[in-house]
């Protein structure tokens, strides 16, 4: 609500990842700006997404652990059902947001992923189920499609996080620690 109260005031509405927070599970696939490279081993799939080197682990064939501790990308396990790769994440932390107008979700947050390759092997398309009874009435589904390029080497975007408000946005400062005087 307040979010909206400010954009239709005419405010500028920064986002986390402007202040070089991670985005978390699942904007990290509804908000992609930049590539997001995948490398798969036998036991795990990488995610590595260009803005600010951001990285996701899937290991598969694994259970969940028993003890989860809520984190910025959570606990993602994989499996494969044919040619798709399933990807069931849980223990996301409420630090993020579900999407790019800072929708809040709790942490019983559960996003399930399907990821399979379309359109002869040019596109990957995920479909992301999110459930979570704290925030939403009713479990939803996003669809999102990544084209295939040949790019070559990631670039280097590096983001660090920083207190400037350089564009006056009103940007809530990030908590500093407690230092002694020189």
């Amino acid at each position: 609500k307040k979010v909206n109260e400010r954009a239709l005031s005419g405010k500028v509405v920064s986002i986390p990842k402007e202040r070089c927070w991670p985005v978390g599970v699942p904007a990290f696939l509804v908000l992609p700006a930049t590539p997001v490279y995948f490398i798969q081993t036998p036991n795990e799939v990488v995610m590595i997404w260009m803005q600010d080197h951001q990285v996701r682990h899937v290991y598969l064939n694994v259970p969940h652990s028993a003890n989860v501790k809520p984190s910025w990308f959570g606990e993602s396990v994989g499996r494969y059902d044919g040619d798709t790769l399933v990807v069931d994440t849980i223990g996301l932390s409420a630090r993020t947001f579900v999407d790019n107008y800072q929708t809040p979700h709790t942490e019983q947050l559960h996003v399930v992923e399907r990821f399979r390759m379309v359109d002869a092997g040019k596109t990957l398309e995920v479909n992301a189920r999110v459930e979570d009874p704290g925030a939403f009435t009713t479990p939803w589904n996003a669809i999102q499609r990544y084209r295939r390029v040949e790019q070559g080497p990631m670039i280097e975007m590096a983001c660090a996080e920083n207190n400037e408000d350089h564009f006056h946005h009103g940007l809530d400062p990030m908590p500093q620690a407690d230092r002694p005087d020189f």
